[in-house]
C-alpha cells in the first residue's frame, strides 16, 4: 500500500522519466532534420558541381557571375498520363559579398495539363538574375512564369553573344533529365519555403534567412556549408 511519501516520490520518478523521454524525442527529431538538411544541401552541391563539369556544356561563368541567387532542386520527379504533376526540394542561397549565404531550403511542385506521357528525374538549376525574381521566391508562394519573367538559360561557350536579351529575364532555368519525358516545361512550377526545415535548422523562416546580414560560413551548421563552399568554386565577387 503506498503511503504519502511513497507516492510523492514515484509522482516525481514519473516526471524525469517523461522530461527525459521528450528530450530523447526532441533530440531525435533535431538528428533527424539535421540529417535532412545535410541531404538537400549535399544533393544540391553534387548536382551542381556534375552540371558545371560538363565540358562546353555548363552554364557560362558570365551568367553565373551576373546571378544574385542560385537555386538547385536535384532528382525532381514528375509523372504524368496527360495530367502532370512534378515535385522535389531544394535549396537557394543568396549572393553576399564574397560568397554565398547559408541555403534556404525550398519545395518545387505544380502540374500541367496537355498531350503528354512519362515519367523521370529532373535536375533543376534556376539563376535568379535580380532583385524582382529574388522577391518573387521570397514569397510564401510562388509562380515561376508568373510575376517574374522566366526564360531557358543559355549554355556552354558559344552562349555569350546571346546572353545580353536573356538578362532581362529574372530568373534563367537550366534542367538535366534523367529519363523520356514528353510534354512537360518548368513554367508554371510552384515553389515554396520548406519552413518547418528552416526553423529546424535556423531558428528562422526563409525569408529571415536570404535579407539578414550575411552569416560566416564558419557559423553555419557544418551539415550546409558544402553548397555555398560549392558555388564559390564557380562564382566569386
Amino acid at each position: 500500500m503506498f503511503t504519502f511519501r511513497a507516492l510523492r516520490i514515484f509522482c516525481a520518478l514519473s516526471v524525469v522519466a517523461a522530461l527525459a523521454m521528450a528530450t530523447a524525442v526532441t533530440t531525435a527529431q533535431k538528428k533527424s532534420r539535421t540529417n535532412d538538411a545535410a541531404r538537400h544541401a549535399g544533393e544540391a552541391a553534387e548536382t551542381f558541381t556534375e552540371i558545371m563539369n560538363v565540358k562546353d556544356k555548363a552554364i557560362p561563368k558570365e551568367m553565373l557571375d551576373a546571378a544574385e541567387a542560385i537555386a538547385v532542386f536535384p532528382g525532381v520527379i514528375k509523372a504524368a498520363f496527360v495530367i502532370g504533376g512534378r515535385g522535389g526540394q531544394g535549396v537557394i542561397s543568396r549572393r553576399v559579398k564574397g560568397g554565398w549565404s547559408a541555403p534556404a531550403f525550398f519545395n518545387i511542385g505544380g502540374g500541367s495539363f496537355g498531350p503528354q506521357i512519362g515519367a523521370q528525374k529532373t535536375d533543376y538549376v534556376l539563376l535568379i538574375m535580380n532583385e524582382s525574381g529574388l522577391n518573387g521566391l521570397l514569397k510564401d508562394k510562388f509562380e515561376l512564369g508568373g510575376e517574374a519573367s522566366i526564360a531557358a538559360g543559355p549554355v556552354g561557350r558559344e552562349a555569350a553573344a546571346s546572353t545580353n536579351p536573356r538578362l532581362d529575364a529574372g530568373i534563367l532555368s537550366y534542367s538535366r533529365s534523367k529519363g523520356a519525358f514528353i510534354g512537360a516545361a518548368l513554367k508554371g512550377a510552384v515553389i515554396t519555403p520548406d519552413n518547418d526545415l528552416n526553423e529546424a535548422v535556423y531558428g528562422k523562416k526563409a525569408d529571415e534567412l536570404l535579407k539578414a546580414p550575411p552569416m560566416p560560413i564558419g557559423q553555419m551548421p557544418a551539415a550546409v556549408r558544402i553548397f555555398p563552399r560549392t558555388l564559390v568554386r564557380y562564382s566569386i565577387r
